[in-house]
């Protein structure tokens, strides 16, 4: 059994989906659902006795001890996180609550765990925190690649939290011996993803026939992870990563959010396309977002050396599969762009800013 939080949001369902495709092994998912967190991610799995859903918070130290003597995991995979920079630009106090207490409740919970634990279930134990590239803050064009000794310098309240948070687990396995794994990942994308992140707004937007809108220039630079990738390479530092040790995930694609956007329109006009025209007509360049970071980049050659992992997919190939899932599921789409996230949008349009990545 592994007990994973935020499994219910976008990596967090596509790793509860992918773990139970490919094993016998339980899943308890703990999952506050706010307004990213969607059950019907996991439709398929609503009669399979293998997924355990229990709605509560992170920061709920009864309930998370609780659910850790009931069911004894062999291991916490925390997902669960406020992750969008825009967001925590407009109210920055949930992104503390969540990130920052949250992720320490959570330790406080795995160490008395571990504390009261049998020896078997001490040594077999596993703490993962998934983490996030913004943490190491903003390259410039010819700087190398983050690894994993690069200096943080996160420059959003979001980075600040989570950089927070990977010290807290840092600081839990080196004063209480708690086996600890952080991975910190590039930008993500692929199915599943909540409609404020560059991808699929793009693909929304696109195909409701709205501006497609780019900060500043266009030419911020970020890495491109597909999804599947990710879980993958959680999955191998699960099973073989040292404790104590930090992993940086990458999909070894750097490419301008104009790229991106260009590229998106490209696949658009053969897939589903205008009656007239393009969909790069629809592209408008909008004020930039304060301290928006210029490049990110991940040297992921640990991971690969020690544990053997690299991204299956190529960014040509993972965002086709990303586009034709977006079409295939527009009712997703909508169903999830009302309630909650309209009203963010709202609010951070009214602020003259726009939502996504």
């Amino acid at each position: 059994m592994i007990l994973v939080t935020g499994g219910a949001g976008f990596i967090g369902s596509n790793f509860v989906l992918d773990w139970l495709a490919g094993s016998a092994e339980p899943v308890v998912n703990l999952d506050k659902l706010t307004y990213a967190g969607n059950l019907t991610n996991l439709l398929s799995l609503r009669q399979d006795s293998r997924h355990v859903f229990v709605k509560g918070d992170i920061g709920d130290t009864a309930l998370v001890t609780s659910l850790l003597n009931r069911h004894r995991p062999r291991a916490i995979v925390h997902f669960a996180a406020e992750s969008h920079v825009d967001r925590s630009i407009v109210g920055p106090r949930e992104f503390i609550t969540t990130n920052v207490n949250g992720t320490f409740s959570l330790l406080e919970a795995a160490r008395a765990y571990q504390r009261d634990a049998s020896d078997a279930e001490r040594i077999r134990f596993r703490f993962l925190h998934v983490s996030t590239d913004e943490v190491y803050g903003s390259l410039e064009p010819g700087d190398t690649p983050f690894t994993e000794t690069t200096a943080y310098a996160p420059n959003s309240p979001y980075s600040a939290s989570k950089a927070a948070s990977d010290h807290l687990v840092r600081a839990y396995h080196h004063t209480y011996g708690l086996p600890t794994l952080t991975t910190n990942c590039s930008n993500n994308y692929g199915p599943y993803q909540f409609p404020e992140k560059l991808i699929p707004l793009v693909i929304a937007n696109a195909l409701a026939g709205k501006d497609l809108p780019i900060y500043g220039d266009g030419q911020n630079v970020r890495d491109w992870l597909y999804v599947g990738d990710h879980c993958a390479a959680i999955r191998r530092v699960l099973q073989d990563g040292r404790p104590g040790e930090t992993y940086n995930i990458g999909g070894w694609n750097e490419k301008t959010n104009l790229d991106v956007v260009h590229t998106l329109c490209d696949i658009l006009d053969l897939l589903a396309p205008k009656a007239a025209g393009s969909y790069r007509d629809q592209i408008a360049f909008v004020k930039d977002r304060p301290g928006h970071d210029r490049r990110y980049a991940m040297d992921a050659r640990k991971i690969g050396r020690e544990l053997g992992w690299k991204p299956a997919e190529t960014f040509e190939s993972g965002i086709q599969k990303t586009v034709r899932w977006y079409l295939e599921h527009r009712e997703w789409v909508r169903e999830v762009q009302s309630g909650e996230y309209t009203k963010c949008v709202e609010q951070i349009d009214g602020q003259g800013k726009e939502s996504r990545a």
